[in-house]
């Protein structure tokens, strides 16, 4: 067999990324890591910021030619300073996960004890043992210990937390960084109820904000600077509707630390066009932010409220389900997770599996866990309301109770998306939000 001419391999990959788009105009997308951009970020990200370096601090580079590129990013740092009330502000991390290096590099040594949530828990690979090969442990050379997580509350145990971290201490293995945060987060963790607790053992208050960035900055969770935390590391790319790119925030008496464990430690050149994208996602979460968390929180309750009514085992039920985007779900009454994620995307909508606390200890794998995630950040940005999520879980339902055929829900997922077509919580959206822009 002949090998594909190289034109006909760059038209393959053209007409991937066309069918891709496409694709997702018919989609229902409920992945809780995941946002649409505005079509002004869109096209921050095609301009030639993407083609230069800017290594360093902005009005301290190594390279020339960076007038306008300084300007942006400083523009960038002045608006999430305002976003998030902070001190202090790095934009450079090109991701969570660096955002998250960063941190550590900054605030602990390879060795040292580091506590947070497990995989399982909630918890993010970032935060993960060297035995796992999570980022703390395998890259940044942590200690791992766990955050005890109550199961029933879907959040971190205060009293449990307290004494493992004191006996650890007792133990001479203080933890000299606490991370909060969590991949499955619907609820604001104990900062606050602990904070003291982890200051007088000489440990670091670290969030990672990543999944609710945006609701913070639309104030509708939680403020981790004012309930104790000295470090919060964010990706901007899920609530908060920017750019796959990175932050730190922190206060002005770690500046110097975290700018040096940033360059030279993390980055070298920092994807100066995701920098132009940030700042004005930023823009739009000043002007948007406060209605477009609101209706996150109040979506996220909906949808979770009526998949509970037809059937579904959404998890704190008690507590209203939710305080955030995400919603976790015990779906063994029907399958398993992954089964369920593959099940669904045959009927276009996207959702992704997800473990339970209690998993691992149950026999199960991350392939084939008991739960599954929703998010409702992009739908919410795409214009979805209240109404909205009673009919997706209507279709949720056919495809994994009632058995439908996924191709004839995936007809009627086409056909309801019809009207959700452009980004809103934005300042222009003359573009749809799935449009494939054609320029070459």
């Amino acid at each position: 067999m002949l090998m594909p001419t190289p034109s006909e391999e760059y038209q393959f990959v053209l007409d991937a990324l066309q069918k891709h788009h496409t694709w997702f105009r018919e989609c229902i997308p409920l992945i809780a890591s995941e946002n649409i951009p505005s079509p002004a970020v869109r096209e921050a990200l095609t301009t030639d910021f993407g083609n230069r370096y800017a290594e360093g601090w902005p009005g301290e580079r190594v390279y020339a030619g960076c007038r306008f590129i300084d300007q942006v990013e400083f523009k960038c740092i002045e608006l999430m300073k305002r976003l998030f009330d902070a001190d202090f502000v790095d934009v450079r991390p090109i991701s969570g996960v660096v955002a998250n290096l960063v941190v550590y590099t900054a605030f602990t040594e390879p060795g040292d004890v580091m506590m947070a949530l497990s995989i399982p828990c909630g918890g993010h690979i970032t935060m993960g043992k060297k035995e796992l090969g999570g980022t703390a442990g395998a890259v940044h050379g942590l200690v791992v210990e766990y955050l005890p997580l109550d199961y029933k509350e879907l959040n971190i145990d205060v009293d449990k937390a307290k004494q493992r971290i004191e006996k650890l201490a007792a133990e001479g293995k203080p933890p000299k960084l606490v991370m909060f945060g969590a991949s499955v987060f619907p609820f604001p963790h104990p900062v606050k109820e602990l904070a003291d607790t982890i200051h007088a053992v000489g440990g670091t208050v670290g969030y990672d904000a990543a999944h609710v960035a945006g609701l913070i900055a639309g104030k509708c969770f939680q403020d981790p600077l004012r309930e104790g935390a000295d470090v919060v590391s964010l990706s901007t790319h899920k609530t908060f509707f920017g750019p796959q790119h990175g932050g730190v925030l922190s206060w002005e008496k770690y500046a110097d630390k975290i700018k040096r464990a940033t360059f030279p430690g993390m980055v070298s050149n920092h994807h100066l066009h995701a920098v132009a994208g940030v700042a004005i996602a930023a823009a739009e979460l000043l002007e948007f932010g406060r209605e477009y968390a609101r209706q996150v929180v109040r979506n996220a309750k909906a949808l979770a409220q009526a998949l509970y009514e037809r059937g579904f085992n959404v998890l704190a039920e008690h507590k209203g389900f939710t305080e955030s985007h995400v919603i976790l779900i015990d779906i063994t009454k029907y399958g398993d997770g992954g089964t369920i994620e593959e099940t669904l995307e045959k009927a276009n909508i996207i959702i992704n599996r997800n473990l339970l606390p209690w998993d691992i200890k149950e026999g199960r794998h991350f392939q084939h866990p008991g739960g599954i995630r929703l998010g409702v950040s992009e739908i919410t940005r795409l214009g979805m309301k209240e109404s909205e999520m009673a009919e997706i879980a209507e279709f949720i339902k056919r495809v994994v109770i009632d058995k439908e055929s996924p191709e004839k829900v995936a007809a009627d997922v086409a056909e309801f998306r019809k009207d959700y077509q452009k980004v809103h919580y934005c300042f222009e959206n003359a573009t749809e939000a799935y449009q494939y822009i054609k320029i070459r």
